[in-house]
């Protein structure tokens, strides 16, 4: 591990502190599939997918191709001035695969930060009103309107305010950790209850409300799953109110959850739906899919950028539509992930560590715990199983705390994932009878 202890250390000296979450110090040299091999010869099953961007898999063939043969036509022109084909017919396909059949343009971006932004900036105009609603616990990006957004640790709101105003937060129903204390399903809908009571009847007139931003699944916040009736009740308040409803699915798009866009769970429309991470296969891109009326109420140059819809990154994005198609990532993330919750819930039966396991397709959270009856997060705990993780051969992080996060890439072989939840569960083994020692714990920030 010598050059890679080597590239970190000069890391740490160049590279500031803000912009990375550290866990443990590995340097990738190349990835294929669901493999990683870092500057040492190391190769690891990886869990992470590159934060659920690479979900056609690192380096997959058809990418490669279509990001060469672009590259070597032209890498970019700006879309700011002029056209290109590449462009057109990545909005058509994107028109095409997004809930709700009525006219749509396509806002395209760099990041899921920026088309955040773009929300904000398009739900104010359009509406005319300045209130826009987020949810504690969500992660909606880095820029200043993403931040503003997000509200899950005090690190990324410390000493950088004010933020945005007229952003506000509200609670995401956490059937496990409940903020009102009740237990799900005889809660019923009390959560939305003191929602509309505590914030829309006092604090948040529903008529100056521009657009709610829902994450359908909270990722960050340990793959939190709303109950059934919740998203519905969020369209119908929005419906009813004149706001819009936004549909976050940065980290929850093209496959990941074992529909194209985990929304589809519900049968919700939304008004816009949000992209990035995964639209191109780790090719910076970003794009908002909303009503036409909606994206036609901005005047240029309110919402350009010079790099925006680069023709190379959208030649990646229609390779990975068609990758995710032909190859039927979609229907294979949902089958994976029943597999992979089903061991893991075993698992639970003889872990104590383990307090839950929630997710949909391959977007999976397993929460540990110090206690099951007061849930106290183990976050320490959560930390020494993604050290023997790496140790062993697989890429796995934690994030909320104390949650492993499960987000391979859909192409991983069924050998690969049983290889890889084999080690987790000898991982959490070995840290329940103290065989990972605290001194792993020195560097690793965690999330």
């Amino acid at each position: 591990m010598m050059r890679s202890r080597e590239i970190v250390a000069k890391d740490q000296t160049l590279i500031p502190p803000a912009f990375r979450v550290s866990y443990f110090p590995l340097v990738v040299q190349e990835g294929t599939g669901a493999t990683v091999t870092d500057v040492d010869g190391r190769v690891y099953i990886d869990l992470l997918a590159s934060a659920a961007v690479s979900n056609t898999g690192h380096a997959h063939p058809r990418v490669v191709d279509a990001i060469t043969r672009q590259a070597k036509a032209f890498i970019h022109y700006t879309p700011a001035y002029m056209y290109h084909e590449h462009l057109v017919r990545l909005a058509e396909q994107l028109v095409s695969l997004t809930p709700g059949e009525f006219p749509k343009r396509v806002r395209f971006g760099l990041s899921g930060s920026d088309a955040n932004d773009g929300v904000i900036k398009f739900a104010r105009a359009y509406t005319g009103r300045q209130k826009v609603v987020s949810f504690f616990r969500s992660y909606h990006g880095s820029t200043y309107g993403a931040l503003s957004l997000s509200a899950i640790t005090p690190n990324m709101r410390r000493k950088m305010g004010p933020f945005l105003p007229e952003i506000y937060h509200i609670p995401f129903p956490d059937c496990y950790r409940c903020s009102f204390g009740r237990d799900y399903p005889s809660c019923e809908e009390f959560c939305w209850e003191q929602i509309e009571s505590s914030y829309f009847q006092t604090i948040l007139p529903p008529d100056e409300v521009a657009a709610i931003v829902v994450e359908p699944i909270q990722g960050d916040a340990g793959i939190i799953v709303p109950p059934p009736f919740f998203l519905p009740q969020l369209r119908k308040f929005c419906t009813e109110h004149g706001s819009l409803l936004v549909d976050e699915e940065i980290q929850t798009g093209f496959g990941r959850t074992g529909k194209w866009f985990a929304i589809e769970y519900w049968g919700v429309i939304p008004d816009i739906v949000v992209m990035g991470k995964a639209i191109a296969s780790g090719m910076p891109l970003s794009a908002l899919v909303a009503r036409a009326d909606i994206l036609e109420a901005l005047e240029p140059p309110a919402d350009l950028f010079t790099c925006a819809g680069n023709p190379v990154a959208c030649a990646a994005a229609l390779a990975t539509i068609e990758v995710i198609r032909e190859e039927r990532l979609v229907e294979r993330s949902a089958k994976l992930g029943q597999y992979a919750m089903d061991r893991l819930l075993k698992m639970k039966d003889r872990h104590q560590l383990i307090g839950d396991v929630r997710g949909k397709g391959l977007s999976i959270g397993v929460d540990l715990v110090k206690n099951r009856q007061s849930k106290e997060r183990a976050v320490k705990e959560a930390l020494k199983v993604c050290w023997r993780c790496y140790e062993k051969g697989v890429l796995l992080i934690s994030f909320s705390g104390s949650v492993l996060r499960i987000q391979p890439p859909l192409v991983i072989a069924e050998g690969d994932l049983e290889y890889a939840l084999n080690v987790i569960d000898e991982s959490l083994t070995e840290v329940e009878k103290g065989m990972v020692p605290d001194a792993v714990l020195e560097g690793m920030v965690g999330w």
